[in-house]
């Protein structure tokens, strides 16, 4: 699988495709180059997003899980830039429970692109499984002006 790495305004990322797909994403991650165009624009536009210069990504992203974690993906992509929703706006969404909600966003494969960040408890944070926990989340957050819609 061929993976690619880009540094951004808000750090390294690694960037996953299989299939003219991504698949993955995570932050850090050794240096590596790929010659895959998807990968090459999916760096560009974590780029852009960590410039403020992009508000929505436009790639393929490979479905990944079952049925309920594509239908929380899907959600958490009609999020948009600078706003949250809760755990439980997205739970009365696709029909489940807050709680499995939380699982499926901490479960995300696509981090930032699938923005997880976005999602929220009522009048909390909630949680964040990636480096830096809440923390990087706020960061997300803030980036996009909406952590003051939380305080």
């Amino acid at each position: 699988m061929p993976h690619h790495s880009t540094e951004t305004a808000l750090g390294r990322f690694t960037i996953e495709a299989a299939d003219g797909a991504i698949t993955g994403l995570r932050w850090g991650g050794p240096v590596e180059t790929a010659k895959d165009p998807l990968l090459i624009e999916a760096a560009a536009q974590l780029g852009a997003y960590a410039d403020g210069r992009l508000r929505a990504f436009d790639l393929p992203l490979a479905p990944a899980g079952g049925p309920l974690q594509q239908a929380v993906m899907a959600a958490m992509r009609r999020i948009p830039f600078g706003e949250t929703l809760t755990y439980g706006k997205i739970a009365a969404q696709v029909g489940a429970p807050a709680q499995a909600i939380g699982q499926c966003c901490g479960a995300n494969p696509i981090p930032v692109i699938i923005p997880c960040h976005r999602v929220t408890g009522t009048g909390k944070l909630g949680g964040f499984s990636a480096p830096g926990g809440v923390e990087t989340k706020v960061a997300l957050l803030r980036h996009e002006g909406a952590y003051s819609l939380l305080i």
